[in-house]
This record gives structure tokens, C-alpha cells and sequence, in this order.
């Protein structure tokens, strides 16, 4: 089945850059790393979740919806995403905040929070690790009806098989560019999250015989369980389109670089932020791109990626929660 086929909304109007990387490569040696940009998709300071959030608008759209409801965590980007989409698409919004950090959540913080306000979030809800967020959308959207609203649930991350089809619609869009450029990568690497973006790639990879094995850098879970997680939603994401579903095989989520939890801070993630800052001027976020990115550097030096091979890094955003974690990541005191 085509993707033209999917209600879809335009919120990024070119094709994110390829860059190489070339001050990193040659700082590591062994393989001529690049990096795509999808931290410079539109809405509100990009990321991927904007591919995703193209299709489930569309879709929230189509069925009349006036307000958006999802859930993240604490400096969530999918919501402050979600929320500028609301916005540039005049409906309301609802976020339920998942404090998997215990008593991580301030209202008074800089990041992500504080744009949570800035960009008129009409309820926030924060809850404890652990609860059951299905049941508690579900009464946040049971509320919304009972103000004569009509709500819509985009689940987190937007990473169900119809917002997965933002990263099968990248995975086409990366083939694009590498023909008309003439470039060919050995290796994808992307951070592995909610798993959408991974299994999206995947998807669109494999249906495309494109042949470029992508290796996903877990940012919260164990190996075996977010491997099992991407493959899931391929599948689903596989039979939404009616494709061939890519083999469990191909999926690969590794677990080294998580450290002790979910956005906890860990010596190579301190590392590679700053790197990529001072070597690239490109600006990796503490969650999620900055353990990816550990990854890729220490994959590289480990001979993982040899001399000779070319890696692509998907960037996928979250730059401004940076602020956030400022004493974290500076070297000089105030």
C-alpha cells in the first residue's frame, strides 16, 4: 500500500540534511561517520516525533477531534511536539506527565517544562512510575466528553503502527537522498525508545530492500524486552501497510549505554553531548540522543564500525530540553 494513501500533515517541508561528521571521524578513526537531522524537522524545536505526529493528526483530524491527549515523561519532547502541533493546528491539549524518575517533576523548571506552558498545555497531569497510563488517558478523555469536547489519544512517543509510518516514510526519504548523492551506508544508528522510530526505519528499510542493518541504542529497558518491543510494532506496522514484516533477526537494541535508568545521567552520555557540541556544533539532548550517541562512539572505537565503512547517526532531536540539565553538563561553575 502507498503511504499517499494515509491522511498526512505537511509540518516539515523539506528533507532533513545528511552531514558528515567529519572532525568526530577523524577524532575516533575507523569509519566516515554522517549524521541525519531529524532534530530540524518543524514544529516547536523538531525531532522525530513530528513525523509521527504528521499522520495521527491527520488522523485526529479526519475523525473531528478538538482536543489531543498523551503521555510522556517528565522534559517530555513528544509532548511539547504534540502540544505546538495542537497549537499550529488550533485544538486543545492534555498531557499525563509519568514522573518514571520519582519526584522528578517541577512545574518551575526550564526545558521541555516550562514550554509545556509556554505552549498553553490546557491540563497537566503528573503521576507516578508505574500506574496504569492506558486507564488514566482513558479518564482524561472520559473528562473531555464530559465538557462536550471531543478527544483524541496519541499514545506515547506516537508510537503506534499509524505514527510509525513517520520513520517508514523517513527510511524512503533517506533512500532518496543517498541515490541523488550518491552515497551508500553500511550502518544506521538510532536511539530505541517508545520504538516507533526504530521500527518505523525498519519497515521502510525492508520493504524497500534497501539492505542497511540498523542497530538501536536502548534508552530505558532491557535487550531482550525492547527488542521484542520494535518487533511488535513492526509487524503491526508491516500489516497496516500491507508489506512483508521485517525478520526478528533484523532487530537489534542494544542495552550497555542505558546505565542505571531512564534519563539517569551516565559518564559517556556527559562525554558524547559535549562532544558532538564542541567538535560539530551539533546539540544532543541528555535522554535520548546522548546515550544514542555514546553508542556510536564507543561502537566506532571498538571496531564495531571498521575503517572503510560508512555509519549514518539518525539524530532525532530534544536539544531543548538541554537547559534542564545545565548543571549536569557544564564544565565551568558559575
Amino acid at each position: 500500500m502507498q503511504l499517499a494513501r494515509f491522511p498526512r500533515r505537511r509540518y516539515t517541508h523539506a528533507a532533513t540534511p545528511i552531514q558528515p561528521l567529519d572532525r568526530l571521524s577523524a577524532h575516533l578513526g575507523g569509519a566516515e561517520l554522517w549524521i541525519k537531522r531529524d532534530d530540524l524537522t518543524g514544529l516547536a524545536g523538531g525531532g522525530n516525533k513530528t513525523r509521527k505526529l504528521e499522520f495521527l493528526v491527520a488522523d485526529a483530524l479526519d475523525q473531528g477531534a478538538d482536543t489531543l491527549i498523551t503521555v510522556g515523561a517528565v522534559q517530555s519532547n513528544h509532548c511539547r511536539l504534540t502540544l505546538a502541533a495542537a497549537a499550529a493546528e488550533g485544538l486543545k491539549c492534555r498531557l499525563l506527565l509519568e514522573q518514571r524518575v520519582p519526584s522528578s517533576y517541577r512545574a518551575d523548571a526550564s526545558g521541555n517544562n516550562f514550554l509545556f506552558d509556554l505552549l498553553g498545555a490546557e491540563a497537566i497531569e503528573v503521576v507516578d512510575g508505574g500506574v496504569d497510563i492506558s486507564a488514566r488517558m482513558s479518564a482524561m478523555a472520559d473528562a473531555v466528553r464530559a465538557q462536550g469536547g471531543r478527544p483524541y489519544i496519541i499514545p506515547g512517543g506516537g508510537s503506534n503502527a499509524l505514527g510509525a509510518l513517520g520513520y517508514v516514510a523517513c527510511a524512503q526519504e533517506l533512500l532518496t537522498q543517498c541515490f541523488e548523492a550518491g552515497l551508500a551506508f553500511d550502518h544506521i544508528v538510532c536511539a530505541s525508545g517508545s520504538a516507533g522510530t526504530h521500527a518505523g526505519l525498519l519497515v521502510g528499510l525492508h520493504m524497500s530492500n534497501a539492505g542497511i542493518p540498523v542497530t538501536g541504542v536502548n534508552v530505558r529497558r532491557p535487550r531482550a524486552e525492547q527488542e521484542g518491543n520494535v518487533h511488535k510494532l513492526a509487524v503491526e506496522t508491516a500489516a497496516l501497510l500491507q508489506v512483508a514484516a521485517p525478520p526478528r533477526s533484523a532487530v537489534t537494541a542494544l542495552e550497555s549505554w542505558v546505565g542505571p535508568g531512564y534519563s539517569l545521567p551516565t559518564p559517556e552520555m556527559i562525554e558524547a553531548v559535549r562532544t558532538f557540541a564542541r567538535m560539530e556544533g551539533v546539540l544532543l539532548d541528555a535522554v535520548y540522543t546522548g546515550k544514542a550517541a555514546a553508542g556510536l562512539i564507543d561502537l566506532t572505537r571498538e571496531g564495531r564500525f571498521k575503517a572503510g565503512e560508512r555509519v549514518l547517526f539518525l539524530h532525532t532531536g530534544g536539544a531543548p530540553s538541554l537547559s534542564a540539565f545545565e548543571p549536569l553538563l557544564r564544565t565551568q561553575t558559575k
